[in-house]
């Protein structure tokens, strides 16, 4: 059953308005007061540390960058703290590799925060992670298909944090991940910018694994996913890893769209895309798993997304990284892939290759798709397989070789499978 968007999407506003009322009377701590000089040149991570270290032994407050560029090593935000970076201040990582490991060798991010409450990134700043000396080794290792030899950081992870809210801030250039909220609860981005080079290697703009997320008018322009919902470890019977998040109002550029996965262990519910645009990416609407990291997907809605000269408008399927031309049937296990109860609607799409897969597993096929109002003109149509219930209403798929789409094992209402 699909979820009720406006019902949760006013809950989510509605959370959104509390966060901002709860951080309008604070104290500020201007890094410099600290310290810190702002001259690009000079390490600054002692005097902005110790400026959000003071600001939680206050009772919380705003840590704010006034313009300047910051050169860190790895910083830890703090509860009950906002870190604001003015215009025209830039929070600038090094780009040493052993920045980036802790007293046992393990790799940190650049931001790093975990099990804190009402910690917020704001202004209209700039986080750059100075991910290009990073990149040059791993594009020179997927030539020869060798292993990294180095793990890079990402820019900012936050675990098991509650009340998030990141406003307004360019992140950019990350080694990898920009933005991994993991295992948080009550998550607001708006307004974000994150931009990476489109050849940089996996530098996905934002890998959530949330519950109650609002992610608003953003833009995304990276060299891997532009968002990736990840749900990586088993949950409890009933219980999802992600659930209730809102996309809604955002410009996906390079990259390779709105993805869930590849981990889906935990299971999703109740995703809405909505009112988004898309331009150049490689596919749109991606969901990908695998049988060895798979779980259940459930009322996700599409709603009044654009998409131009996007390769693969809608890419569904059971495999990761490549769908097999043919398979055959495996047992059920707690680790297979189950989708279900998908809606998309008023979407508007050019595909530079093809319309896309809905491909499932022929033990577990994809179930309850539908697209509604739905225009898709490309190359090539649909591969449909292994899947039941696929139902197209007052849609129309136009290709320029073939049918509109293919079918094996696999149910399909609404669109005939004829040629052009």
């Amino acid at each position: 059953m699909f979820m009720n968007p406006k019902l949760k999407l006013s809950a989510t506003i509605a959370f959104l308005f509390t966060l901002a009322i709860s951080l309008t009377t604070a104290k500020t701590f201007d890094v410099r007061q600290s310290g810190a000089t702002g001259d690009g040149k000079t390490l600054d991570t002692t005097a902005i540390q110790k400026a959000l270290d003071d600001c939680e032994k206050s009772g919380g407050g705003i840590v704010e960058l006034p313009a300047g560029t910051y050169l860190s090593r790895p910083l830890f935000l703090r509860s009950q703290t906002t870190l604001q970076l003015d215009a025209g201040a830039v929070l600038q990582a090094r780009d040493e590799p052993a920045d980036f490991l802790d007293a046992k060798g393990a790799t940190i991010a650049f931001l790093n925060g975990k099990q804190l409450s009402h910690v917020a990134i704001t202004g209209s700043g700039i986080i750059d992670g100075a991910g290009a000396r990073w990149w040059a080794p791993v594009r020179a290792a997927k030539k020869t298909g060798a292993k990294e030899t180095t793990r890079r950081p990402r820019l900012i992870i936050l675990s098991n944090c509650k009340n998030v809210r990141v406003e307004g801030v360019t992140l950019q250039n990350s080694p990898s991940f920009h933005l991994v909220p993991s295992d948080c609860t009550d998550v607001v981005i708006s307004g974000v910018t994150i931009h990476a080079p489109a050849d940089s290697p996996n530098t996905d703009a934002m890998d959530p694994s949330c519950k109650n997320l609002l992610v608003t008018n953003c833009t995304f322009d990276v060299g891997d996913d532009n968002i990736a919902i990840k749900a990586g470890h088993a949950t409890a019977a009933g219980e999802f890893q992600d659930e209730n998040i809102t996309v809604i109002g955002c410009t996906f550029l390079h990259g390779h769209g709105m993805s869930i996965g590849s981990e889906t262990r935990g299971g999703v519910k109740n995703l809405l895309v909505t009112n988004c645009t898309f331009n150049g990416t490689t596919s749109g609407i991606r969901i990908k798993t695998s049988r060895d990291r798979g779980g259940l997907i459930e009322g996700a809605v599409y709603t009044g997304l654009t998409m131009t000269n996007v390769d693969v408008p809608i890419n569904i399927t059971c495999y990761y990284p490549k769908v097999p031309v043919t398979d055959t049937a495996q047992p059920v296990t707690e680790n297979t892939p189950i989708y279900r109860d998908i809606l998309i609607k008023n979407l508007t799409a050019s595909g530079q290759k093809s319309a896309g897969f809905i491909v499932g597993l022929p033990e577990m096929c994809i179930s309850n798709v539908v697209f509604e109002n739905v225009t898709l003109a490309t190359k090539t149509g649909l591969t449909i397989r292994n899947a039941q219930g696929i139902q197209f209403k007052n849609s129309t798929v136009t290709v320029q070789n073939g049918a509109a789409f293919t079918a094996e094992n696999a149910t399909v209402t609404g669109l005939a499978a004829a040629k052009k």
